[in-house]
């Protein structure tokens, strides 16, 4: 049971963290800041949070369960205004998309209640931001990332957890540059996909026709080009690194396909195409 829920950012993930957590009776009381007014206010009236708080000094102050869930450029002025209002008690972590960046923002930050902070990334997520996308079960059947580093409390990290695992995710454990390199490869390189593929299509004379002729393989592919840009962005520069190498080896991958094509190499095609279905088949499909 948490006794007081200080969500700072009431999103998709904040919001539907709220809920779920509320469903299930796992929390006395929630508050939430952020910085739309009419977010929170729309939050409170859906039942998400209590009440909204006018500061994270306002929010933080007494709570013994802290979730950081807003954009990764952001976290660095978030986590500076906590330190002086953290209950003894008090457990922070974040559901930030990149790992390094946050933790050595927290640790800056936090200083000697670094201990303190576990750091987290839910692996469920929407096109679509703002409490009115979150829901309750948004976390069911999904994994949960949590990254400790050597300093993390040991009981902090069983808090969270446990935290997470009443919202019905699965809960496992990376560490930090496991854990960006491989979101790099399969969800921020997707992203940088969408979003390049629609910009390259919206620049066209003809884009018009071509958003009218797209189909369902187009939508699927592109849904995600839909997200936050400024969430996004902020992935972009905190995980640059291993982006950029994920993105050269798309590229290289690219190139042989380009030439493939021109030289109408149809085997190295099959070859190629099989070997992404049977791979998909095997470790996408029986997921779904």
């Amino acid at each position: 049971m948490i006794r007081k829920l200080a969500i700072i950012g009431v999103g998709l993930i904040g919001g539907s963290l709220a809920r779920a957590l509320r469903e299930r009776g796992q929390v006395q009381e929630i508050v939430g800041f952020g910085r739309s007014l009419g977010n929170l206010q729309k939050a409170v009236e859906l039942g998400v949070i209590d009440s909204a708080a006018v500061s994270v000094a306002d929010a933080v102050h007494g709570a013994d369960m802290v979730v950081v869930a807003v954009p990764v450029g952001s976290m660095e002025d978030i986590f500076s205004q906590l330190v002086p209002v953290l209950s003894e008690d008090a457990v922070v972590t974040d559901v930030g998309s990149v790992k390094r960046a946050v933790v050595d923002v927290a640790r800056r930050s936090l200083g000697s209640r670094f201990g303190a902070f576990v750091p987290g990334h839910p692996i469920a997520g929407a096109e679509h931001s703002g409490v009115l996308a979150s829901r309750e079960q948004l976390f069911e059947k999904h994994r949960v990332i949590l990254t400790p580093e050597a300093e993390t409390d040991a009981a902090a990290v069983v808090r969270v957890r446990a935290m997470w695992q009443v919202t019905g995710a699965e809960v496992m454990t990376l560490s930090v540059e496991q854990h960006d390199e491989i979101l790099a490869a399969c969800s921020h390189l997707p992203h940088m996909l969408a979003y390049g593929l629609v910009d390259m299509l919206v620049r066209r004379d003809d884009h018009r026709a071509t958003f009218e002729l797209a189909a369902g393989g187009f939508r699927d592919f592109t849904r995600i080009a839909s997200s936050d840009p400024v969430m996004w962005r902020d992935i972009c520069l905190a995980n640059r690194e291993a982006l950029a190498r994920v993105l050269q080896d798309f590229r290289d991958n690219l190139d042989a396909l380009t030439d493939a094509i021109v030289r109408g190499d149809g085997d190295w095609l099959v070859k190629t195409f099989e070997r992404a279905k049977r791979a998909r088949d095997t470790y996408i499909k029986r997921e779904e």
